[in-house]
Parts: C-alpha cells; sequence; structure tokens
C-alpha cells in the first residue's frame, strides 16, 4: 500500500453531491439508500447543534445491531471527531431511526474489517481506496494496512 495523496474535503458541487443523500432522509425517502447506508445524527463539538452524515455500512451484525463505518476522509473529518467528543447518535437506516453511541474501533479491528470489505467488494474497495489517497495491489496486506491508516467506528444500540 502507498499513500498517494490527502484527499480534501469536500467543496462546492462536490460537497453539494456528498450530502444529496442527507435530503432524501430528509424528505422521508432513506429506504432509497437501501440497507447499505445510515444516516448519522450527531452533535457538533463546536456549535452543540444537530449535524447529520451518510456514511456506507462497512460491517452490520443483526444479532445485536451494530453497524461499522470508516471515516473516508481519516481523523481531521467533521462527524470522526464529534462522535468522539459526544458519542451518543441516532443512527437511521431506511425509515427507522435508533439511538446509539459510537465507539472508535482499534486499528487492528479496522484492517480486518477493511480486508473483509475487499473480498465482498473488490473492485469498489480498489475505488474507494484510490479515492481516500491509498494506492493498493489488490492484495489482503494492502488492504489491512488502508484498514489499520482509517479510523473505523462501531456505532451500538444505546
Amino acid at each position: 500500500m502507498e499513500i498517494i495523496a490527502t484527499p480534501e474535503r469536500p467543496s462546492g458541487l462536490r460537497r453539494a453531491l456528498f450530502r444529496l443523500p442527507i435530503h432524501l432522509y430528509r424528505l422521508r425517502l432513506g429506504w432509497l439508500m437501501g440497507g447499505r447506508f445510515m444516516l448519522v445524527t450527531h452533535t457538533g463539538r463546536v456549535s452543540g447543534r444537530p449535524r447529520r452524515v451518510v456514511l456506507e455500512i462497512v460491517n452490520h451484525d443483526a444479532a445485536d445491531g451494530t453497524r461499522v463505518a470508516a471515516a473516508g476522509f481519516g481523523r481531521r473529518s467533521d462527524w470522526y471527531r464529534n462522535v468522539l467528543k459526544t458519542p451518543e447518535v441516532t443512527v437511521q437506516v431506511g425509515n427507522r431511526a435508533v439511538p446509539m453511541v459510537a465507539r472508535p474501533m482499534d486499528p487492528e479491528e479496522g484492517a480486518e474489517l477493511m480486508a473483509g470489505y475487499a473480498l465482498r467488494n473488490p473492485g469498489l474497495a480498489k475505488r474507494m481506496s484510490k479515492a481516500m489517497g491509498f494506492l493498493v495491489d489488490g492484495s489482503g496486506s494492502d488492504y489491512r494496512e488502508v484498514g489499520r491508516s482509517l479510523p473505523f467506528v462501531r456505532f451500538a444500540p444505546r
């Protein structure tokens, strides 16, 4: 694995496109996103106001209801920094919202999650890794390195 760039936070049209799914949830059309994405409502660390972000679910444990997401823009992602300060969040998948607690995961857990994600979604994992600034050769060891570099968060029901 090679770090090729630090991704810039989206701005302008790209930011608007990233935020489009939030509007779908606001219009009660979250079910269009399927079970692969979740709307996380969290508290701004400075403003104290509610903030929203739509994240891809990297892993879901149906037995206990936990879900895992990665901070694709790294530790400087606003949502990540916000949930570190105030871990009580609400997670909505489809039209169902559940109060949850967000907890950062160990880098080794992230490594295994990323390797498993790449096995399930090889093409998408390669494109997403590149978008996040990582050049991978497609091997499990490369994806594990990416997983160690990205912060993963586990969302568990309260």
